[in-house]
């Protein structure tokens, strides 16, 4: 019950007049080998900083165009993909370190294919993808920055608000864990991280805790009225003021 993917629909960067290529990505791992399938959108300018955009547990990268299209208008290159089990990436279905493999997976297709420069490269993760930005943000300490979105503490915090915690030890059963909240305190790398006061599926209080386990430099932004998946729409240009001036203090000073 934690992923809820689906199938790609016909809805690509094309229909937002943005221009971009179709990417498939190697991924090996539990021994078989798989593919994501994903797409990048470079910036219009000469290259700078890129954006690597991690979406949420449900939908697919199609589902989040919009998204994706906001963080372009900065003026950086975005690739955004989906995991296996998700949109047109193959199988199997996911669990938590095939979507860690992933994640790596789509970095590595940056580095090594795009010839991008980690010390250039942004992690933007939604949601679950904010807790696999954290993952990826400690195993990769050469990030520019990391900006995590409505993101939750772990799973099993989540699984003790939800409503089967009435009837079994939710917690207890868990196989999958992602323990953000554990993870943070290594973080190297500047991080921003974006929560909805109105958020009701993973409430603003876990994006506060993960602020202050982060070691500095780190920001936090809680946006008023915006709930878990309508918050780029609710904050409007603010999300654009706050993306800038995040990238312009902590990652384009720094390289200077």
């Amino acid at each position: 019950m934690m992923y809820l993917p689906t199938a790609l629909d016909p809805l690509t960067p094309a229909d937002w007049g943005i221009d971009y290529d179709e990417v498939w990505i190697p991924v090996e791992a539990d021994g078989a080998a798989g593919q994501l399938h994903g797409w990048w959108l470079p910036a219009e300018a000469s290259p700078g900083l890129t954006v690597l955009y991690l979406h949420g547990n449900s939908g697919s990268i199609a589902s989040n165009i919009s998204q994706v299209q906001r963080l372009r208008l900065l003026g950086v290159s975005v690739l955004t993909v989906d995991y296996r089990g998700y949109g047109r990436s193959s199988g199997p279905f996911p669990n938590e370190a095939r979507l860690y493999a992933d994640a790596m997976a789509a970095y590595n297709f940056l580095i090594r294919e795009k010839a991008v420069d980690p010390h250039h490269l942004i992690v933007y993760g939604h949601s679950l993808g904010g807790a696999l930005a954290i993952n990826l943000a400690i195993h990769a300490s050469s990030l520019a920055g990391v900006v995590v979105e409505g993101t939750f503490t772990s799973m099993g915090d989540m699984a003790e608000r939800s409503a089967y915690q009435n009837w079994f030890p939710v917690r207890t059963i868990l196989t999958q864990h992602f323990e953000s909240l554990a993870k943070v305190p290594h973080l190297t790398m500047p991080t921003l991280y974006i929560h909805g006061l109105a958020d009701a599926s993973v409430p603003a209080t876990m994006g506060q805790a993960l602020y202050q386990a982060t070691p500095a430099p780190k920001e936090l932004w809680l946006v008023p009225n915006a709930d878990h998946n309508d918050l780029i729409s609710q904050a409007g240009a603010d999300f654009d003021h706050h993306l800038r001036q995040f990238i312009q203090r902590h990652i384009l000073a720094a390289s200077i």
